[in-house]
C-alpha cells in the first residue's frame, strides 16, 4: 500500500497546499515545464554555501536550467546577495520583481520582506502573512515549484537553522522531483539540512561544490533524452515490472504488482535517472546487486504528500456533515471508532482527531473516541507516533488550533501534538491488501490511496471497507476516487468531496474479497455490542459464522481484554455475574472498579503481578458474591503478545473468569456432617459457633476495609481537586511558556537574518579592504601625488608621493592644507584655486615647479561620491620633469634642424665647429668653395684649413667674435683641398645651451677678391 498523495487542482484558499501527481490526471504540461528549475533554500551560513555552489558550476553560461535562490533575509535591510552572486557565475543574475518570467540559464534572488511563489512560468511576490519569527519562505516556494513543474522541480536545502524546507522537500518528492541536501558536516548551521534528511526523501547529500555536477548529470539523463517515437514492446516492459515487483516483495514483503503500472513505471524511471541507468534490464541487475536500492525504490513508491487539514473544504464538510452524526443516537459513554487507512506521517489522522475533540468539547455528554491510523511505511508510522512536526505546519493549521492542540519545542523548530490528542490515536503498521481490517468502525478515511491501485484491487478494498464499517458508518475518500461499481453499498453524502455512508440492507449481495481477511476470532473488533438488526438478520449470515458464534457461546469462558490501567477494551461472554457498573460517573469502564465483591482484590494483585513479570497469573476458587451467594471462580490474567494486539501498541492483558462446575460448587459450600452420636452433636454446635465467629470477624474486617476504602476515595477526591487546581496553574504557565516560545522564535528568526546580513557585510568588508589595498598600490605604483581635502580644505588622506611637494606628515590629517609649508616655487594661490574649484565645480590644471627643480602638472578636481554628491576636492601632481626636458631637447633639435636647413640652402660656405675647432657640420657651399666633401670635412679640424702663420690668432679671433668681444665680420684666408689660398669674408656666430654657455661656433665664409693683410 502506498501512502497518500495530495489533491489535484490549485488550492487558492491555501497557497501552500501540494497537488496530486499530474501524470494520473493526464493534463497537458503547461508552458512552465520546458526546462528544470532549481530552487535553492538557505538561511544562516547560506552565503558561503551559495559561493561554493556557483563556484563549482562548469565554466559555461548555459546549463539549461534556471536557479531561484530563497534565503531568510532581514526585512528592513537591503540585500547584497544579487551583487555577490554575480561574482561567481557567468549567468545573468536578477533580484526578482513581481511577475518576472523565469528564463533558462539565469539566476533569480528573492528580495527582502517578500514571500515568493512560482505560477505559470513566472515568479510572484507577496507580502508575508506570517509574523516575522514564523515565516517559512523556502517551504512556500518549494510547494509552488512542485505544483507547477512536477518532475522538473529540483530542490536544494543548504545551511540554516530550523526546519524550513522540510515540508517543501515532501512536496517536490511527491510530484516526482529531485532533492539534494547539504551534508551537515560542511554547514555552518545544520538545522535545515538535518530536517530535510530526517524526512528520508533526500536523493543526494553532498557538499555545495559537488552539487552542480550531480544536477547536470541528473538533468541530462532525465530530460536530455529525445522523446521516443517507437515505444518498447509492451510485454517486455510488463515483464520487467513484474521482476521488479518480485524483488520488492522478496525484500520488503509488500506486493506492488496490483498497482497501476504507470505509477510504478514513473517511480522506477525516477530512480533510474537518479542512478543514471538507461535500460530497465540494467536497472533490474542493479537492484539484484544492491539491496539498498531496493529499499530506496520502496521508499519512493511510498512517498506521501500530506498535511494537516489538507483540502480545507473537504475537512469543513466532514466537520459539519460527518462528525456530529458519529455521536448521534449513541448513549453516553459509548466508544466512537475511526480508521485512517494509509495515514502516512499522521497529519490527516491527527486532523480528524482534532475535529472529534472539538466536537466533544461542545457536547454535554461524555464519549470515548479512538482513531486507528495505519500505513505500510514503518518510518512514516514512527514519525506519526512521535507526533513531532516541523514549524512549517503552522501554514496548515489555524493559529487557534495551533495554540490549543500543539506545543512548540524549546528551540522553536518544531511543534508537538498535545497529549490529549495523541492519547486518542493508535498507530500501527498495516497493509490493507493482506492484513485483517478493523470492524465496527464509525468512519474510515482513505484518501488518495485507491488512485494508485489497479481496478481489481479497488474492487476488493471497497467491499472490505463496507465490511469494516458499522451500520450507518461513513467513508471519506480523496476527490479523485470513487466507490466504482459498488454504488449500491454506499449512499452519497457529498459527491464532489467523495463522502459516503454505508448502506445496511445488503446481505443478499455476495461481497468479494472479505472472507480472506477475517481471522478466526477478532476480539478487538467486537468491542461494541451487536445491534438488534444484526440479530434479526442472523439467518442470512454465512453458515460458518453462525456455527462459530454458537460454539463460542457454548464453550468460551467469560473474559475481558484490558490495558495496563485496567480499562476494558473488549468484553467476551456473559460477564455480569463477575462485573457490575461502578457507582459514580457514567462511562467508567475500568475492570477494577466494576469487579464484584471477592474478585477486586485478587484481580488487582494478579494484574500487578502480570505487569511486573509479563507472565500468566492464576488464582483458583475465588469466592465472588453474586446475587447474595458466593460463587467459586477461577481467575487467569495473561499478557497479550504485541502481534495479537492488532493496532494497539500499548501492553494488553486478557482476564479470563471461569466458574467452577455446579457439583464442585455444592461440595465446596456443603459442610461435613458427623455420622451420629452426642459427641458429634457437640462437635457440630462447636463447629457452627466457630464458623459464626469467623463470619462475624470477617464481616467486621470487611466493614473496616470498606471504611478505609471510602476514606481513601475521599482523599483521592481531594487530591483530584488539588490536581485540577495545579492543572489550571500549569495551563497558565503553559500559556506564558508559549508566549515566551513565540518571542524566542521571533528572536531566532531575527538572529538568522542578522547572521545573513553579517555574512553579507563581512563579505563587503573584505571587498572594501581589497579595493583599498588595490587603490593604495595603484597610487603608489603610478607615483602620482594625491591629496584629498574636504569642504573646509582640511586634509583627509594623501599618498606618500605628495610629501615631496608639500611637507606632509600623518599627524597633518585634519589640518587645513593652507597651513602646511609648500615646496612649490613661484606659486602661492593653492587655497584660492581649490576654493574656486569647489565654488564653480570646474577643474583647474596648471604647471608648478618645486625647489629641487622638478616640474609637476597640478590638477584640482571636485570629489564626487557614487551618488554624485560633492564632498571636497582632489589635488593630483603628475611629475612632468622628464617631459619638460624632452620638450627642450626637441626644441633644440628643431632649432638645429632649422639651422641645418638654412645652412644647406645658403650660398655661403657654412661650418659648425666645437670649442676645440673640430668641424661638426659642413654645407654643400663649403664643399664647392674648399673642395672637401662633407665626410672628409667632418674628420678635420678647422686649423687644417688655415695658413700656418694665422692659426693661433685666427682661433683666438673666432672665439672672441663668438662671445661678442670683437666686431664682425672680418677678412681671413683658407686653404682649399688643392692647396690654394682663398681670401674669404668670415662671419662667426655662437651656439648657447640651456645654461647660457657657448658650446659651439658657426662660421660663414664668402669668397673675396680683395687681398687682405694679416
Amino acid at each position: 500500500m502506498t501512502k497518500k498523495k495530495a489533491v489535484p487542482g490549485p488550492q487558492p484558499q491555501h497557497a501552500a497546499q501540494p497537488m496530486i501527481d499530474k501524470a494520473e490526471t493526464k493534463s497537458a504540461p503547461g508552458p512552465e515545464a520546458r526546462f528544470p528549475i532549481v530552487g535553492i533554500g538557505a538561511s544562516a551560513g547560506g552565503l558561503a554555501a551559495f559561493e561554493a555552489f556557483f563556484s563549482g558550476m562548469p565554466a559555461v553560461s548555459d546549463p539549461g536550467m534556471a536557479f531561484v535562490l530563497v534565503q531568510h533575509l532581514a526585512p528592513d535591510h537591503k540585500s547584497l546577495l544579487t551583487e555577490l552572486i554575480r561574482r561567481y557565475t557567468r549567468m545573468q543574475v536578477f533580484e526578482v520583481e513581481d511577475g518576472m518570467e523565469v528564463q533558462p540559464n539565469c539566476a533569480y534572488i528573492i528580495p527582502p520582506n517578500r514571500d515568493m511563489a512560482f505560477l505559470s512560468g513566472r515568479l510572484q511576490l507577496m507580502e508575508p502573512a506570517a509574523p516575522r519569527g514564523q515565516r517559512l519562505p523556502i517551504d512556500f516556494f518549494f510547494r509552488s515549484l512542485a505544483q507547477g513543474l512536477r518532475e522538473r522541480a529540483i530542490g536544494i536545502v543548504l545551511s540554516g537553522t530550523g526546519s524550513d524546507g522540510a515540508q517543501g522537500v515532501r512536496a517536490i518528492k511527491g510530484e516526482g522531483g529531485m532533492v539534494i541536501a547539504q551534508t551537515p558536516a560542511t554547514t555552518e548551521y545544520d538545522g535545515m539540512p538535518r530536517s530535510a534528511l530526517a524526512t528520508g526523501l533526500v536523493d543526494y547529500a553532498l557538499p555545495p561544490a559537488e552539487m552542480p555536477a550531480q544536477i547536470s548529470a541528473y538533468v541530462a539523463h532525465a530530460f536530455g533524452k529525445p522523446p521516443q517515437t517507437v515505444a518498447a514492446p509492451r510485454h517486455a516492459t510488463e515483464n520487467a515490472l513484474r521482476k521488479i515487483c518480485i524483488l520488492l516483495r522478496a525484500q520488503t514483503g509488500h506486493d506492488f504488482s496490483q498497482y497501476k503500472p504507470s505509477t510504478i513505471h514513473r517511480r522506477i524511471e525516477r530512480r533510474m535517472a537518479v542512478q543514471q541507468i538507461a535500460e530497465l534490464d540494467a536497472y533490474i541487475r542493479y537492484l539484484q546487486r544492491n539491496p539498498a536500492e531496493v529499499e530506496a525504490l520502496f521508499r519512493d513508491l511510498l512517498i506521501g504528500v500530506t498535511s494537516f487539514f489538507r483540502d480545507p473544504e473537504a475537512f469543513k464538510a466532514v466537520e459539519a456533515q460527518v462528525i456530529p452524526k458519529l455521536f448521534a443516537g449513541k448513549p453516553a459513554g459509548s466508544l466512537v471508532r475511526v480508521w485512517s487507512a494509509g495515514c502516512s506521517t499522521g497529519e490527516e489522522a491527527y486532523s480528524i482527531a482534532i475535529l472529534v475533540q472539538e466536537y466533544l468539547e461542545t457536547t454535554p455528554q461524555r464519549y470515548v473516541a479512538q482513531v486507528f491510523a495505519t500505513d505500510i511505511d514503518s518510518q512514516a508510522i514512527a514519525t506519526a507516533r512521535a507526533g513531532l512536526y516541523p514549524a512549517s505546519v503552522a501554514d496548515d493549521v489555524s493559529p487557534e488550533r495551533l495554540a490549543r492542540f500543539f506545543t512548540a519545542e524549546a528551540d522553536g523548530s518544531a511543534y508537538r501534538i498535545h497529549k490529549s490528542i495523541r492519547d486518542m490515536l493508535v498507530f500501527s503498521e498495516q497493509d490493507v491488501i493482506k492484513d485483517p481490517p478493523f470492524s465496527k468502525l464509525d468512519c474510515i478515511l482513505c484518501r488518495n490511496l485507491l488512485i494508485y491501485m489497479g481496478g481489481e484491487l479497488q474492487k476488493k478494498l471497497i467491499p472490505l471497507f463496507h465490511y469494516a464499517l458499522a451500520p450507518g458508518g461513513f467513508l471519506f475518500l480523496g476527490t479523485s476516487e470513487t466507490v466504482g461499481d459498488f454504488g449500491d453499498l454506499f449512499a452519497v453524502l457529498d459527491r464532489k468531496l467523495k463522502i459516503y455512508q454505508r448502506k445496511d440492507d445488503l446481505y443478499g449481495r455476495q461481497l468479494l474479497g472479505v472472507g480472506r481477511f477475517l481471522p478466526p476470532l477478532m476480539a478487538l473488533d467486537a468491542s461494541l455490542p451487536r445491534p438488534a438488526t444484526k440479530e434479526a438478520d442472523s439467518a442470512k449470515l454465512p453458515l460458518r459464522e453462525l456455527t462459530e458464534q454458537a460454539l463460542l457461546r457454548e464453550i468460551a469462558p467469560s473474559g475481558a481484554l484490558i490495558n495496563a490501567r485496567g480499562d476494558i477494551l473488549y468484553l467476551h461472554g456473559r460477564t455480569g455475574q463477575y462485573l457490575e457498573p461502578a457507582p459514580g460517573e457514567a462511562g467508567v469502564n475500568n475492570i477494577l472498579k466494576m469487579a464484584r465483591e471477592g474478585l477486586r482484590r485478587e484481580l488487582s494483585t494478579a494484574l500487578h503481578k502480570a505487569r511486573s513479570s509479563r507472565e500468566t497469573v492464576r488464582s483458583q476458587a475465588l469466592r465472588v458474591k453474586t446475587n447474595g451467594n458466593f460463587t467459586p471462580v477461577n481467575l487467569t490474567v495473561c499478557p497479550v503478545a504485541s502481534g495479537q494486539s492488532v493496532a494497539l501498541d500499548a501492553p494488553l492483558y486478557l482476564v479470563i473468569l471461569e466458574s467452577l462446575p455446579h457439583l464442585e460448587h455444592e461440595q465446596t459450600q456443603q459442610p461435613v456432617l458427623p455420622e451420629s452420636g452426642e459427641g458429634a452433636g457437640e462437635r457440630g454446635k462447636t463447629h457452627d459457633a466457630g464458623v459464626t465467629a469467623l463470619r462475624q470477624e470477617l464481616r467486621a474486617k470487611e466493614e473496616y476495609l470498606q471504611t478505609a476504602i471510602e476514606e481513601l476515595e475521599t482523599s483521592n477526591e481531594e487530591l483530584k481537586s488539588s490536581n485540577e487546581e495545579m492543572q489550571s496553574i500549569n495551563e497558565e504557565l503553559q500559556s506564558s511558556n508559549e508566549e515566551l516560545e513565540t518571542s524566542k522564535e521571533e528572536l531566532q528568526s531575527v538572529n538568522e537574518e542578522l547572521a545573513t546580513v553579517n555574512a553579507e557585510l563581512q563579505n563587503k568588508l573584505v571587498d572594501l579592504s581589497q579595493a583599498n589595498n588595490d587603490m593604495s598600490n595603484l597610487l603608489a605604483g603610478t607615483g602620482i601625488a594625491t591629496i584629498f581635502v574636504d569642504h573646509r580644505l582640511c586634509i583627509l588622506r594623501f599618498t606618500p608621493a605628495a610629501t615631496r611637494i608639500i611637507n606632509l606628515l600623518q599627524v597633518d590629517i585634519g589640518r587645513p592644507v593652507g597651513h602646511i609649508v609648500s615646496n612649490m616655487v613661484g606659486y602661492s594661490n593653492l587655497v584660492v584655486d581649490v576654493q574656486s574649484v569647489l565654488a564653480t565645480l570646474v577643474p583647474k590644471e596648471l604647471e608648478v615647479q618645486t625647489a629641487e627643480g622638478k616640474w609637476y602638472t597640478m590638477r584640482i578636481l571636485p570629489y564626487r561620491t557614487l551618488d554624485n554628491v560633492i564632498e571636497g576636492a582632489v589635488l593630483t601632481f603628475v611629475d612632468i620633469t622628464e617631459m619638460k626636458r624632452s620638450h627642450e631637447l626637441v626644441q633644440k633639435a628643431n632649432d638645429q634642424l632649422r639651422l641645418a636647413s638654412v645652412a644647406r640652402d645658403s650660398q655661403e660656405a657654412i661650418a659648425v665647429l666645437d670649442l676645440n675647432g673640430y668641424i661638426i657640420a659642413w654645407n654643400p657651399s663649403a664643399q664647392r668653395l674648399f673642395g672637401w666633401a662633407e665626410s672628409e670635412a667632418l674628420a678635420m679640424n678647422i686649423r687644417d684649413m688655415m695658413p700656418e702663420n694665422l692659426r693661433e690668432q685666427e682661433m683666438k679671433n673666432m672665439y672672441l667674435i663668438a662671445t661678442g668681444d670683437m666686431p664682425k665680420p672680418y677678412a681671413s684666408q683658407r686653404i682649399t683641398k688643392e692647396g690654394r689660398v682663398v681670401h674669404v669674408w668670415l662671419t662667426v656666430g655662437s651656439l648657447i645651451n640651456e645654461a647660457g654657455h657657448v658650446y659651439a661656433m658657426t662660421t660663414a665664409c664668402r669668397g673675396s677678391h680683395t687681398r687682405l693683410e694679416t
